[in-house]
């Protein structure tokens, strides 16, 4: 048996708590040097980027960083990371108000009794930690206040009274909004909600009327820009970062950072094999998101960063990479995506967008910053919707239009999907797909390819409804890549570019 270091780092899969990560010896990929930058272009951000990015944790980084609270742990938790050695005069000079949006019912009929309840708990907690700093008989005074709205505003108000910064952070502030969305009969109660004097808006506003007061820096995340847009009229002080190049690589890894990360656990005894190789091998399913244009020429692509950790997880205690290269604990987040991309059944022309991408693994676009609810079923900006959800990524530029592309196999086999229940649901005739998969094990270890490449044959055949859905000359292609890709044996791709050209299906 090997010898394991007893201190070699924990593995920080799915941890959210930088504190627990820092003092718990969890292993840390150091994006501090941010924090400067970050000061030093604005006080108010939105931050877009796809989920398994690590945005909790970064702002939660950014709370122990920035909290007045924490100052006797500033050595412990940033001494030997970047910031620790060039730290800003704003570390530890804030008092902190953390909302996450994840957690509230996204029902438009009880939503605002969810986030009046939220709030109430955050600022209760805010008022028992800071009492030190804060008005005497503030938080009795707060609980007469009638919901969130109302609150807020007694709480900054006070602090401003007393001459205490706040720096409000919201996790998740779209994700509710994404739930409402998922049915296309709730726009128009959505938009009630996002304009004229619905509560969301009215909740908005009142933090725009805070930063007058003691609401001194303000960062907010989520994974689509679509509430942002409906609500830039009442909180239009924010600025859009999201595809800012200085921030590109605020969250995710590069290969450098993962190949540092593979060796010092192979260093410690814990990962067996060759470095290069388990490389090689991530890079095509988790590698090659860039999220500004002007990255392309400087930055190395990023990796999804709860993909490398869950890849890196089954080596060391399998020795093996895993058998599932998507992690299935992303399930649930696809299936959040797939009701919004789904939402008007993908009929019409954004039906014809997917397609094209899933064909060509590509699609020429400009790249819209910001939309409203209104045109989240518009053709023309649904590229722009994949590519916040972490289903496109900028490639290249082609004049004034940016080249999207699938970024990898992970979310390749998730546009296959897609094509997949749209032939399930469109077929006359439905396909057993556990009969097929044996089919295909067949195919894979046996040779036996016949038997599963006419099955499809005679699918495709026998359904003339999809031979109409998929007119074009790559019907053929997308019917059999779609139903290919149920096996875990192969990986399919169009148009691959071969010495001699291109190949129809790889």
């Amino acid at each position: 048996m090997e010898y394991v270091s007893s201190d070699r780092k924990l593995l920080p899969y799915g941890m959210m708590n930088f504190e627990d990560i820092r003092l718990d010896n969890y292993y840390y990929v150091d994006k501090t040097s941010f924090i400067p930058l970050i000061e030093q272009s604005d006080r108010f951000f939105f931050f877009i980027r796809p989920r398994r990015f690590g945005k909790s944790l970064t702002l939660n980084m950014l709370q122990y960083y920035y909290d007045v609270r924490t100052k006797d742990k500033f050595d412990s938790l940033f001494g030997d990371l970047y910031i620790g050695k060039h730290p800003t005069k704003d570390r530890n000079s804030y008092l902190v108000i953390k909302l996450n949006f994840s957690g509230i019912t996204g029902e438009l009929h009880n939503y605002r009794k969810s986030l009046d309840e939220h709030c109430r708990i955050v600022f209760d907690y805010f008022c028992d930690v800071y009492a030190d700093y804060l008005p005497e008989g503030i938080k009795e005074k707060m609980a007469e206040k009638d919901g969130a709205v109302s609150q807020f505003e007694y709480l900054f108000t006070e602090c401003a009274r007393v001459n205490q910064k706040i720096y409000l952070f919201i996790d998740e502030y779209d994700h509710f909004t994404n739930t409402i969305l998922s049915d296309v009969d709730s726009l128009n109660r959505y938009t009630d909600e996002t304009h004229k004097e619905g509560y969301l808006r009215t909740f908005f506003n009142k933090i725009k009327s805070g930063t007058d007061s003691s609401i001194k820096r303000c960062f907010i995340t989520g994974v689509s820009p679509v509430t942002m847009d409906d609500l830039t009229s009442g909180f239009n002080i924010g600025w859009n970062i999201s595809t800012d190049y200085q921030f590109n690589m605020m969250l995710g890894f590069s290969e450098s950072d993962v190949r540092e990360m593979f060796q010092y656990y192979k260093d410690a005894g814990q990962l067996k094999g060759d470095v290069e190789a388990m490389i090689t091998e991530m890079k095509p399913w988790y590698d090659n998101y860039c999220f500004a244009k002007e990255s392309l020429t400087r930055d190395p692509k990023m990796f999804n960063c709860d993909m490398v950790f869950y890849y890196l997880r089954n080596y060391m205690n399998l020795d093996k990479a895993p058998e599932q290269m998507i992690d299935p604990n992303t399930r649930t987040d696809y299936n959040k995506m797939k009701k919004l991309i789904q939402l008007d059944h993908l009929d019409g022309d954004r039906k014809g967008v997917l397609r094209k991408i899933t064909e060509e693994g590509e699609i020429v676009t400009t790249l819209a910053t910001t939309f409203p609810a209104s045109q989240i079923t518009d053709p023309e900006l649904f590229p722009s919707l994949l590519f916040y959800y972490g289903m496109l990524t900028i490639t290249a530029t082609r004049g004034n239009y940016l080249v999207l592309s699938i970024p990898n196999n992970n979310v390749r086999k998730q546009y296959y999907e897609y094509l997949l229940e749209e032939y399930q649901r469109q077929n006359k005739k439905y396909i057993n797909l556990n009969d097929l998969g044996l089919m295909f094990y067949d195919m894979s270890y046996d040779g036996k390819w016949r038997e599963a490449l006419e099955f499809i044959a005679h699918a495709y055949k026998d359904n003339s409804s999809v031979r109409s859905m998929i007119e074009g000359e790559r019907n053929i292609q997308g019917f059999f890549t779609a139903y290919l890709s149920v096996s875990a044996y192969y990986l399919v791709a169009p148009e691959v570019e071969l010495n001699h050209g291109f190949c129809d299906m790889f």
